[in-house]
């Protein structure tokens, strides 16, 4: 009795739902196929676990989730800075402009009258390329760090770096044979976007013993590879420094790098994120694509390139504010055009996001009230990240069968993993691939939430989980024992 009701109620909730105009299976297949690791079943089984501790907290064996899975450093405890959020609170609330309270230094107070006399509200909405005095701070940064002039006009604020690459991506893909050249492993964002476009990833894959290192030969390889396949490559995306990989390239590389677009007449995007993510400086400078292709004179004056930044990353960590921007190098004006066009169809970027934009790029300078404060909780934080990469590298390379190179730049840290001829097997029987597995396990073991390599794309055969070490310092120590604990038990359980 009881199964033919529950078949009953099954037939009834299918009709209702073959009803719907709007299912799974009458949506723009693009959509359905898309796939977003970093937010994917282990970060969503993360927040079922989060939910539970919250009414029950001991219901399981630990206290808390921790988010390795995202480069979210706020949060992770990291603090914001005192000058960004005394100038944001000024500018949401600006009759805190007329108070006598020494709270607010000075130049914080300037600015806000500043942007305040530029806006008129926070509340309003901007130019849809954003606000023209921070498209100008953003300007002046670029030709201070690269020696080369700038255009505010040639420069558009987004929500965030994200949508500035979807924007170009959507631009650059025509039709279904249009090829983008992505890095492998590669941050999803682009695999994601280009299936959503319905365009074709065309990878190119990183050297892992050679610290993820990128070489001519393997952009040759995958470049003729998609053309013997009838694919159109139109751009090459670059990461540096790397996501999630970790490493940055070294100034004969991007050289190489911007010898080939130029040969082969591709488009180059820059995703420089992570610019000031940099722990290895006198080994591995940053250096922008921009300057780079800017430096080998007249013969590059016609070289296309589109480079994007983000006040999410770096020591700023603004993930909530979204704010980032893109700069075009030598792009049609026409197409420049097409993209004001469909950023207007948004009305504007985030007017918070577009002012930390211009925090970032024209923060405080030595001889203001809130430099030393700045400098002080910039450097602190700087420091921190390096000791704590290191620290995560080290516990990772003192596990059976993971190695891991240690973080040249960015937020991440991606070892390899060798498990066990039983764990690949259970996964497959499960239809998972094995590190997603592994992932998954730890999860629900610990409440360390990482991302399989899966996720990334990866050298076939090769295993791999990417994790931030954003998690607060004083806690690194214990991160590092429940890890270590978990895999070797999990090592035990398939060997």
């Amino acid at each position: 009795m009881l199964q033919v009701e529950e078949k009953s109620i099954e037939m009834q909730r299918t009709a209702k739902q073959a009803s719907k105009v709007l299912r799974v299976e009458s949506m723009q297949k693009d959509i359905v196929r898309v796939e977003y690791a970093v937010r994917g079943e282990i970060a969503i089984r993360a927040e079922e676990l989060r939910k539970q501790l919250s009414v029950s907290p001991n219901s399981l064996p630990f206290t808390r989730i921790t988010n390795c899975n995202i480069g979210n450093p706020q949060q992770l405890a990291q603090r914001p800075i005192t000058f960004f959020r005394q100038v944001a609170a000024l500018v949401d609330y600006p009759d805190l402009l007329r108070s006598e309270s020494d709270l607010f230094k000075p130049d914080a107070r300037e600015r806000a009258a500043k942007y305040l006399a530029a806006i008129g509200s926070a509340g309003a909405y901007s130019h849809s390329q954003g606000v023209p005095i921070v498209r100008r701070e953003v300007a002046d940064f670029i030709e201070k760090r690269d020696g080369f002039a700038a255009d505010p006009e040639n420069i558009f604020l987004t929500a965030g770096a994200s949508p500035a690459v979807q924007l170009v991506l959507n631009s650059l893909i025509s039709h279904p044979k249009v090829g983008i050249m992505i890095p492998i492993p590669q941050y999803p964002l682009y695999t994601a976007s280009i299936a959503l476009f319905n365009g074709t990833a065309v990878p190119y894959y990183l050297d892992e013993a050679k610290n993820w290192g990128l070489s001519k030969e393997e952009l040759a390889r995958s470049l003729a590879k998609a053309r013997s396949e009838g694919v159109e490559v139109r751009a090459l995306c670059i990461i540096n420094p790397g996501n999630p990989t970790g490493q940055c390239l070294s100034l004969e590389n991007m050289n190489e790098v911007v010898e080939f677009c130029k040969k082969e007449n591709i488009v180059l995007l820059a995703d420089e994120v992570y610019q000031t993510n940099i722990y290895k400086p006198a080994e591995r400078p940053f250096h922008s694509f921009k300057k780079v292709v800017k430096s080998k004179g007249p013969e590059y004056d016609n070289f296309e390139l589109i480079s994007f930044h983000s006040v999410s990353k770096g020591m700023v960590g603004e993930c909530g504010r979204r704010g980032g921007y893109f700069e075009c190098t030598n792009i049609d004006p026409e197409v420049m055009a097409q993209f004001y066009k469909i950023a207007s169809i948004s009305l504007c970027p985030p007017v918070h996001g577009q002012l930390m934009v211009g925090l970032m790029t024209n923060p405080p300078k030595e001889g203001d009230a809130s430099y030393p404060e700045y400098r002080k909780e910039m450097d602190d934080i700087y420091q921190s990240l390096v000791r704590r990469s290191n620290t995560l590298a080290k516990a990772l390379n003192k596990l059976e069968g993971v190695s891991c190179n240690e973080a040249e730049g960015a937020m991440y840290l991606f070892p390899t993993i060798t498990l066990p001829r039983k764990a690949v097997e259970a996964a497959k029987a499960l239809g998972k691939q094995p590190d997603d597995m592994y992932c998954m396990e730890l999860l629900n073991e610990t409440g360390v939430c990482v991302v399989p390599g899966s996720g990334f794309w990866q050298k076939e055969g090769t295993w791999h989980f990417r994790s931030t070490f954003l998690a607060p310092e004083n806690q690194m120590g214990e991160f590092a024992e429940s890890l270590a604990r978990f895999h070797e038990k999990f090592m035990n359980k398939y060997r």
